[in-house]
């Protein structure tokens, strides 16, 4: 799946800007201007980096992330802050709250984009690394193949995309919807029960006689890659 940066900047010209120059390059792009908004925002969901401006209408970028390092969820969130100040004092500050890189106004895109894929490929090996692999089942990005053990495993498009997004996150447990917005992307409209017809599918494909289910269903919550599956394999 492609990573999700969300940009909290109040600068609209800015944020089209790199809206564009991200997309372009594959990733998927959400935005908020106010840092109080963007504090609810990642309470509903966790992107993999946020580019954080530092002057923010509502909740301060030094506080906004000062936050984001308190709760368990995001304290490894990657966050590249964006500021017009460049003295080395406020510098430090900004690293010192819990930002992984600063960049100062005006930028060179090309040269954050950089920063940003160096970051990702730090803080996410998973989302650039070509195979993954789980006990018997490994997962090749680039082939689009699947294998259990020595047998090849044969999923369509979407049962593919579902297995690798749970494979991603080993033990998490993603509520149906939260699949379909990242499996199915939020702009398509299907009902949830959509979700249990593929998983179905999913397990028919993956799993014979006496080997152990590598997907995970927690009632009432939705399912996950069982974080434990290696170690029975």
């Amino acid at each position: 799946m492609p990573p999700k940066v969300l940009i909290v900047e109040d600068e609209e010209a800015l944020t089209l800007l790199l809206r564009y120059n991200l997309e372009a390059e594959g990733y998927e792009v959400d935005s908020v201007a106010r840092g109080d908004d963007a504090e609810i925002r990642l309470r509903e969901s966790v992107p993999d980096l946020v580019l954080l401006d530092w002057m923010l209408p509502g909740l301060s970028g030094i506080e906004l992330c000062r936050r984001i390092r308190m709760r368990p969820e995001t304290e490894r969130l990657p966050v590249i802050m964006l500021t017009a100040r460049g003295e080395e004092t406020e510098r430090v500050r900004g690293l010192a709250t819990g930002a992984d890189d600063y960049v100062v106004k005006p930028f060179s895109v090309p040269e954050l984009s950089a920063r940003v894929r160096a970051l990702l490929r730090r803080a996410k090996p998973d989302h650039v690394a070509s195979l993954l692999k789980a006990g018997d089942i490994s997962l090749d990005r680039e082939t689009k193949r699947v294998h259990r053990g020595n047998r090849e495993i044969r999923l369509g498009p979407t049962e593919f995309r579902l297995l690798e997004f749970l494979m991603q996150a080993p033990g998490r447990v993603f509520a149906r919807e939260q699949l379909l917005d990242s499996v199915w992307g939020r702009d398509v409209y299907i009902d949830e029960r959509t979700v249990d017809v593929h998983v179905g599918r999913l397990r028919k494909a993956m799993n014979r006689t006496r080997e152990v289910d590598p997907i995970r269903t927690v009632r009432g919550a939705g399912y996950s890659f069982d974080e434990t599956f290696a170690k029975q394999a």
